[in-house]
């Protein structure tokens, strides 16, 4: 059996103690601060699949009470992040390249995001990887679909 990515690892590790998953996300979100602005909490991080949660608070709020697009774009974006990053080979880099959305209801609950990635789908040396992530609400249902355009390409030698 492979060994684990670090951030996965990581995770297994605090995951299981108390308050870890949210000082897990703390901690991603001082690497990557912009996410910090939906205070996300990492619920699940394994190779190619990662589930984040998003409170449905004043914060993310739009003017009509539900829970905002572009919140909700963050949590898909860390979520495919995430999940590229433990999924794709270690000898890979990755960026995002573009992102289409749609709206399928109202958002208006928390929220969990949903990112898998298909191993198969997974280019050896770069190119393009498309990322499907899903948000729905505690009733479990879609309110939202992504799909994210990452960029695959080697990593610099150091």
């Amino acid at each position: 059996m492979a060994e684990p990515h670090p951030l996965e690892a990581w995770f297994r590790r605090v995951a299981r103690l108390p308050g870890g998953k949210r000082a897990f996300s703390r901690a991603v979100c001082l690497r990557a601060p912009y996410f910090a602005s939906i205070s996300p909490v990492i619920q699940t991080v394994e190779p190619g699949h990662v589930v984040v949660f998003l409170r449905k608070r004043r914060a993310v709020q739009n003017h009509i009470g539900t829970v905002h697009a572009i919140a909700m774009c963050n949590a898909c974006e860390l979520a495919g992040g995430l999940a590229t990053e433990v999924g794709i080979p270690s000898g890979l880099r990755w960026i995002p390249k573009g992102m289409t959305v749609e709206y399928l209801a109202k958002a208006t609950t928390d929220l969990t995001a949903t990112a898998c990635i298909d191993s198969a789908a997974i280019p050896d040396r770069g190119g393009e990887l498309a990322v499907p992530v899903v948000v729905t609400d505690t009733d479990g249902q879609i309110v939202m679909q992504a799909d994210i355009t990452m960029w695959l390409s080697e990593k610099r030698p150091k």
